[in-house]
């Protein structure tokens, strides 16, 4: 690599990669986590019809960019091609996140979520997998988990302070200053993506032929699938992150809509999850060191583990508040079980995020890196169908969004189950995977 970095400093492309986590995190935290989620659920409705509307439409965005991603995956490998789908999938986000301060009824806001996240979503799947194009193997558990970082520095913490003062100054509930927060989170995302648009390459590719670019791609898939099969160390890990990353991701996408039914004080659940985004930066960077002393496997199932105690108090929480009929008591006891837990998910969701990407990273072959990033996306994207879909239902039919938040339990668990188990398979992928890029 041009450039290439000593130990303790980052290439001008490593810095590239890293500052599209702070340019798009701020749809995260916005859009995805805090903010618009706490909007759109009273605009539809205080009682569960929100959170179950949201769970359904993160599920159908999450779906379409699943099905999308090996198509889309295989033609990123063609020479050329990752960046060009990269920079249409930033674009199309950036354009329906501005779209969405437009429009005032609950349908017309949700679908603008669907678009955007699409497009979110989307130029995530070549920015994680451009990862093997920015660094070597060496460095990739530092990048990624500086990408983390920065992006809970930059793209979290900054604009999101500023949209609290927005909301602060104009009114947590009006319609005028959530739009401005929109718009910011739009502008934001596009400015920052500048960098990477301009100074990362694709470095790995495929030799694409003009005339049969789409029908050699589906054939490249059936190839991929069949090598992932057969590689039983990347087939367990694809499985086990399925599971586990359904839970931290559902817990990303739904925390803010379960708080908003049991009637948490808005302005308390976004500076609590303030408190994540801070706590966050330090414990992300202090994953990729740890790994290197105890290795990415055994730090990924220490959070795993964690976020099976953070499910239990989230029961509790809302339990304790439906058995009370939210009665004040019981709303001040949940507000601060939010807090603690705001606090417990900002020390492990950074690193288990950034360790699952640079770990995989490890493991596949670098000219199909994109390829087998768009499995590990579509194995991940449809755990996100799973967990919100498995909450709206399941409030649905009990009528106690604690029950939903309790099923996550079982995804922590058999993610678990299968990276313990299955750690000396995939121990012998990462060792091959090793041998093959030094020969």
């Amino acid at each position: 690599m041009k450039g290439q970095a000593r130990e303790g400093r980052f290439t001008r492309t490593e810095k590239s990669w890293i500052l599209y986590d702070w340019a798009n995190s701020v749809y995260a935290t916005n859009i995805m986590a805090a903010i618009f989620p706490i909007y759109f659920t009273s605009v539809c409705g205080q009682d569960t019809t929100g959170l179950q509307w949201w769970g359904y439409g993160t599920s159908i965005a999450t779906l379409v960019v699943a099905l999308l991603a090996p198509l889309l995956g295989a033609l990123g490998d063609y020479k050329g091609m990752k960046k060009k789908l990269f920079s249409f999938f930033v674009l199309f986000g950036v354009l329906f996140t501005l779209l969405m301060a437009v429009f005032d009824i609950w349908q017309l806001l949700l679908t603008g979520y669907i678009l955007s996240y699409i497009g979110f979503a989307g130029s995530c799947l070549f920015y994680d997998s451009f990862l093997t194009d920015v660094t070597t193997r060496g460095r990739m558990d530092k990048v990624s988990s500086w990408g983390y970082a920065m992006g809970y520095i930059g793209g979290s913490t900054i604009p999101f302070l500023i949209s609290i003062g927005i909301l602060l100054a104009m009114g947590m509930s009006n319609p005028a200053a959530v739009k401005l927060c929109v718009v910011l989170t739009s502008v934001w995302w596009g400015i920052f993506s500048i960098p990477m648009l301009k100074n990362v390459k694709q470095k790995y590719y495929i030799e694409k032929k003009k005339a049969h670019v789409v029908s050699d791609a589906f054939r490249n898939i059936g190839s991929t699938f069949r090598d992932i099969f057969k590689n039983k160390g990347i087939f367990l890990f694809m499985i086990a992150y399925f599971f586990y990353i359904d839970g931290v991701n559902t817990v990303i996408h739904m925390s803010t809509s379960y708080g908003e039914t049991l009637n948490l004080d808005q302005t308390g659940m976004i500076l609590a999850l303030l408190i994540t985004q801070v706590v966050a930066v330090p414990c992300s960077i202090l994953f990729g060191r740890l790994s290197k002393r105890f290795g990415s496997l055994p730090m990924i199932l220490s959070a795993i583990v964690l976020y099976f105690c953070i499910c239990v108090l989230g029961f509790y929480m809302g339990f304790s508040v439906e058995n009370a009929s939210g009665s004040a008591e019981s709303i001040a006891n949940a507000q601060i079980l939010f807090w603690i837990m705001a606090f417990l998910v900002g020390t492990v969701q950074g690193g288990i995020q950034a360790l699952s990407r640079s770990h995989f990273g490890k493991l596949v072959p670098p000219a199909k890196s994109n390829e087998y990033f768009g499995f590990f996306d579509i194995f991940g994207k449809f755990a996100t169908v799973m967990g919100p879909l498995l909450i709206s239902v399941i409030t649905a039919v009990t009528g106690r969004s604690s029950l939903g938040i309790l099923s996550l339990i079982l995804l922590f668990a058999a993610g678990a189950g299968i990276l313990f188990f299955g750690r000396a398979k995939i121990r012998q992928a990462e060792q091959q995977s090793t041998q093959d890029r030094n020969s």
